[in-house]
């Protein structure tokens, strides 16, 4: 199972505790990763109220990652790290599990 680091963590709920709606109400619940099939295949990052119907949920240090079924396949294996780059832009990385 995908495994987030403490910095992957913290920047994941910076993001969603950053995303509240007009009313006040949390508009966000995690981050979803689903896999992006193509000519370059990949993968993408956007904010998610709720798991879509078959992802697995991947709970770690108070944050929500949400990923489709591919994607859970192809980072079985992987730790997802993160930073912020000095104009403010979150960068993803993947790497193996020790």
């Amino acid at each position: 199972m995908l495994t987030l680091t403490d910095n992957a963590s913290t920047i994941v709920k910076n993001i969603i505790d950053s995303r509240i709606d007009a009313d006040g109400v949390e508009a966000t619940t995690g981050l979803r990763i689903s896999s992006d099939e193509g000519p370059q295949p990949g993968f993408a990052v956007q904010a998610a109220t709720q798991p879509e119907p078959g992802d697995q949920v991947v709970e770690q240090a108070g944050a929500t990652v949400y990923l489709d079924e591919q994607a859970a396949v192809q980072l079985d294996d992987k730790v997802l790290d993160a930073a912020v780059d000095e104009s403010g832009r979150v960068e993803f990385a993947l790497g193996m599990q020790a």
